[in-house]
């Protein structure tokens, strides 16, 4: 009898298969073990390039935010008409200055100086200062005293004089020694809760909201039997809506504009009862107009981003009729 085909017998079968598979089992390890690797390998390079990616926005975040504080104010510019002006009356300017914040390393005196200049080369008729001259930031490499802070301002040029009202920093400070270095400088009023004629214009300011020292009524008395277009110099912009309509203007700081804001508009925080509603910028209500401005200098930190410091121009001009 013939023997069966060796590929027939059951022990030849088995030793042929586990032969056959022996080399396709090696091939899936070695496979998986680089599939495994170069997993690995692109991973570490996703890791790599996210890294790099980040380490680039940071840099040009820092960038952004150190050209947004320390770059020239910006000139804003408004125009306003005023029934309070005879028909044919020049136009009045305002400058407006908020929250100077004099404190290292991004507002030194030696800065608050150029932008006087600045200002005084937009030839105003009259000066605004709402408040803020100081900061006393815990991450300030400076913090100044008194006649340091307000040294600068005595080379502040209009026709009309310049007109200031306190901010919660400045009697968080040290008022009294701001207010006894200001009063050397005969050109300049200061307001708290008071008001006064500065040229064509009559000018109310209140002492600091924010701290809970303004008192509209007080202001409103001694405005009364003034003339011209009414304005209101205030710290912050949370008074607006108890201002009676009769006034044409309100001018405000305070709030920065956010000073660290959203690329797209609005902040995280705007230090304002009413949000966002007066919190920068030009708000028209009840035939009443706001401005409330970014301010030049910082608090908190001494950083802005996506926030310019800014100087508000408003030109006041009878009825075009």
């Amino acid at each position: 009898m013939l023997d069966r085909p060796l590929s027939a017998r059951p022990g030849a079968a088995k030793g042929d298969s586990d032969a056959r598979l022996w080399p396709n089992a090696k091939r899936s390890v070695g496979f998986a073990s680089r599939l495994r690797h170069k997993s690995g390998v692109t991973i570490k390079k996703a890791l790599k390039w996210t890294i790099t990616a980040a380490l680039i926005i940071g840099v040009l975040i820092a960038i952004k935010a150190w050209h947004d504080t320390m770059r020239d104010p910006v000139v804003q510019r408004l125009v306003i008409e005023s029934d309070a002006l005879p028909s044919g009356a020049e136009p009045v300017t305002i400058a407006l200055l908020a929250d100077i914040h004099v404190a290292g390393p991004d507002m030194p005196p030696s800065r608050v100086e150029r932008i006087v200049e600045q200002v005084n080369a937009l030839k105003p008729d009259v000066v605004a200062i709402a408040g803020d001259l100081v900061s006393e930031k815990r991450v300030a490499t400076k913090i100044y005293n008194a006649d340091e802070i307000v040294a600068p301002l005595s080379g502040l040029k209009a026709r009309y004089g310049v007109a200031f009202v306190p901010g919660n920093h400045d009697h968080w400070f040290d008022w009294p020694g701001i207010e006894a270095e200001l009063a050397k400088h005969p050109h300049i009023t200061v307001l708290k809760n008071q008001a006064a004629q500065f040229g064509p214009l009559a000018v109310a300011g209140v002492d600091d909201d924010f701290t809970n020292r303004a008192d509209l009524p007080a202001a409103l008395a001694e405005i009364a039997p003034l003339t011209g277009p009414r304005i209101m110099l205030t710290h912050s912009p949370d008074i607006f809506p108890s201002v009676p309509v009769e006034f044409d203007l309100v001018l405000a700081g305070h709030t920065h504009c956010g000073q660290i804001a959203y690329p797209w508009g609005g902040s995280p925080a705007t230090m304002s009862d009413f949000g966002e509603k007066y919190a920068c910028g030009v708000v028209k209500q009840h035939q009443k107009t706001l401005v409330t401005s970014a301010g030049i200098g910082t608090s908190l930190l001494p950083i802005r981003l996506f926030t310019q410091p800014e100087i508000w121009v408003v030109e006041i001009r009878p009825p075009q009729r």
